[in-house]
């Protein structure tokens, strides 16, 4: 498994690293001053977002003024390999497009990809859907960034039988309010990303309202650097339903505050769940379990769930008080399991119990390595083997920073056998003699072991403009002396411009780019990124040009 998953991520960091640009494409504007017959341009823009998608082709961009737009949206065209359809706010504005008063079929969408691809959909506030915010169905290679949904009464994102699906940095608030689904939902997918998403605040849950949920045939997938909290039901869910699912790859996401469960792997309906590993995430302050592998779900024969990884995690405080029961990690409800690991994790605090087995499947389990604080005698309750049992003298549980100490007993002493290579924070692993328990490692500096905060140990990259389009200013922190590369590509993994390169001290650097490409021809209007790589590290920021 782990030999896939490197593979995957470097063919996603390719192919989801920038936008693109577009050779004959065209830009075209619509605002709430303009007018449908106008030809679409900045200065006689269109009315709608509708006369957009009924407009553009391969290729093309629409760039949408600040405002709301009271309409649904369900693009005609799609775009080819490398000639996406781009659907953008305007640069520097938030449009809206408002579902109030329009009626929409349970299973669509206000902004509706079928069998559309090579679709993006940047930068806009979707609110107010009968139905979902955005929906896919039957389409491929889709980009779903940087917008908002709120108050929908399914998803606010939702994708179905897709494929080559990236969804990054959205904000989800008040989805499934009150239908049903997930906050986030991905199910019969192949090839797909949810990262840097937050999640928040969705409806009561009579109906669904899980955080994020990976289901019913899902493969092939990351789900990381998510925040999820304050939700009605479960943080982030994987499910098989009665379909194989298998190869997802959960981490550094973090669920807090949630009145259900962190995280969960199940088979609700008796399709085989596989090859899932479960690292580096924070599950804390969850109203019963950290994270559970379940049984739950439809009274069929079978709910196989196999090949389960759930290593280095950091699960802290879950079971409220006043529901009197709740865990940290554990197997229940008659999951069929085969070959779970449970190693290298922090449970600690949790309410009733840290680690447990409530099916009775031991020999199915490999339990090992795991801090224990607080072991509470539950039925079914271990300690496994090779645990460290002790406080693990987190930084400030006040405030809920559960980064360890220097004296923490999960120092140096977890096993590196399916360790991953990073931690919560990005920083490698091992950084002293051993590897640590938890989501956080506790960085060495070669003589002592200090903990160190991102901003002192990770690149920083900002991009300014500097009061016009055509220029842009790129500042950029280095951690230390080393050499560095900083491109712009498009979304094809074409170099677009060599924007600096070579040996550099550590400290500030700025430089200016005047938004022509290397062979001094001005590129057109649309999305890019700068993307800033020395030998250990890589940060990307956006760039919106409008000539």
């Amino acid at each position: 498994m782990s030999t896939y998953f490197k593979v995957f991520k470097l063919l996603f960091s390719l192919l989801f690293l920038i936008f693109p640009l577009i050779l004959n494409s065209a830009t075209y504007f619509v605002s709430p001053a303009g007018n449908n017959s106008n030809p679409g341009t900045l200065q006689y823009p269109w009315l709608t977002v509708t006369k957009a998608a009924q407009t553009l082709v391969a290729g093309d961009t629409v760039f949408v003024r600040q405002g709301t737009y009271n309409e649904r949206v369900q693009p005609v065209n799609s775009g080819t390999d490398n000639n996406y359809v781009v659907y953008a706010s305007y640069p520097g504005e938030l449009a809206v497009i408002d579902g109030n008063g329009i009626s929409i079929p349970a299973w669509e969408g206000l902004f509706e990809l079928y069998q559309d691809n090579y679709i993006v959909i940047y930068g806009l506030r979707i609110i107010n859907s009968d139905a979902a915010g955005i929906l896919c169905e039957s389409s491929d290679n889709l980009v779903i960034m940087n917008n908002q949904t709120y108050n929908t009464v399914s998803s606010g994102i939702g994708v179905w039988d897709s494929k080559n699906i990236l969804i990054d940095s959205n904000e989800v608030e008040l989805a499934c309010n009150d239908g049903e689904q997930e906050c986030i939902s991905v199910a019969m997918t192949d090839s797909f990303e949810i990262c840097y998403n937050h999640v928040h605040h969705n409806g009561p849950g009579s109906n669904g309202g899980e955080g994020i949920d990976a289901k019913d045939g899902a493969s092939n997938g990351l789900i990381h650097h998510n925040i999820v909290h304050d939700l009605t039901r479960l943080g982030i869910y994987v499910d098989a339903w009665d379909k194989h699912t298998y190869n997802i790859e959960v981490y550094n996401n973090v669920v807090y505050n949630c009145s259900a469960y962190g995280f969960v792997v199940a088979s609700e309906a008796g399709g085989l769940l596989e090859n899932v590993k479960i690292y580096n995430n924070l599950a804390y302050n969850n109203r019963y379990v950290g994270i559970s592998i379940t049984g739950h779900g439809l009274p069929v024969p079978n709910h196989p769930i196999h090949n389960i990884i759930i290593i280095n995690n950091t699960v802290y405080k879950n079971g409220w008080i006043s529901s009197g029961w709740g865990g940290g990690i554990n197997i229940e409800e008659s999951a069929d399991v085969e070959n779970i690991i449970i190693r290298n994790n922090i449970c600690s605090k949790n309410l009733s119990f840290q680690i447990a087995d409530e099916v009775g499947v031991s020999q199915y389990l490999t339990v090992d390595y795991n801090l224990i604080d607080g072991f509470m005698g539950y039925p079914g309750e271990m300690y496994g083997s090779d645990s460290v049992v002790g406080d693990p003298l987190f930084v400030d549980t006040i405030i809920y920073n559960l980064h360890i100490t220097e004296n923490s007993p999960a120092v140096d002493v977890a096993s590196s056998v399916f360790a991953p290579v990073f931690d919560y924070d990005g920083n490698p692993r091992p950084s002293g003699s051993g590897y640590d328990i938890g989501a956080y490692e506790y960085i060495t500096t070669g003589v002592n072991e200090i903990p160190i905060s991102v901003n002192d140990t990770w690149l920083t990259l900002k991009i300014i403009n500097n009061s016009t389009d055509s220029e842009f200013i790129i500042e950029y922190t280095l951690p230390y002396d080393v050499y560095i590369d900083i491109n712009l590509y498009n979304l094809s993994g074409q170099l677009i411009e060599v924007l600096e390169c070579g040996n550099r001290q550590k400290g500030q650097h700025r430089i200016t780019w005047n938004t022509d490409d290397n062979r001094g021809e001005t590129i057109s209007s649309g999305l890019y990124f700068v993307n800033l790589k020395t030998e250990n590290e890589e940060v990307t920021e956006k760039i919106f040009l409008l000539n």
